[in-house]
């Protein structure tokens, strides 16, 4: 049996479809709509040694049904074989995982977000971010599919 996931930074570049749920522990549910693309950094010779800007656009409807413009960046590195690292747009790092350990962490203040991605049904893939802090309770749901 093949198992079919992504191995290196190459499989995620391009445009997704990407729809999202956020729900809070108050039973309110935000959706996303819109589009991300993964684009290789300008300026790097090689694309392996650079990694790829993460971009996102499209709208979050509130459950109200009012709807506001959303937008988020981040960057994509890959420092070794199957080790895939993403860091804020302002390059802090935010969190490292791989598709055979598709689990990680991060602490802000006194927020805690944890994440599992989903690459059993590749390319259609998820991330599950469950945050929790003193403001914060809520679980959001992520699905990309090539666009």
């Amino acid at each position: 049996m093949t198992v079919n996931y992504p191995h290196t930074l190459d499989d995620f570049a391009g445009r997704w479809t990407l729809t999202r749920k956020i729900i809070q522990r108050n039973g309110d549910v935000f959706t996303f709509s819109g589009e991300a693309e993964f684009s290789w950094l300008e300026g790097s010779v090689q694309k392996e040694k650079s990694g790829l800007a993460y971009y996102e656009k499209g709208e979050v409807t509130a459950p109200n049904e009012s709807v506001m413009p959303a937008e988020r960046r981040y960057f994509w590195q890959q420092p070794q074989t199957g080790l895939f690292e993403v860091l804020f747009d302002d390059e802090r790092y935010f969190h490292s995982f791989s598709a055979t350990n598709p689990n990680a962490e991060h602490l802000c203040g006194d927020d805690n977000y944890v994440v599992r991605y989903d690459f059993t049904t590749w390319p259609v893939w998820r991330s599950t971010w469950q945050v929790i802090g003193p403001r914060k309770d809520y679980t959001m749901v992520s699905e990309y599919s090539p666009a």
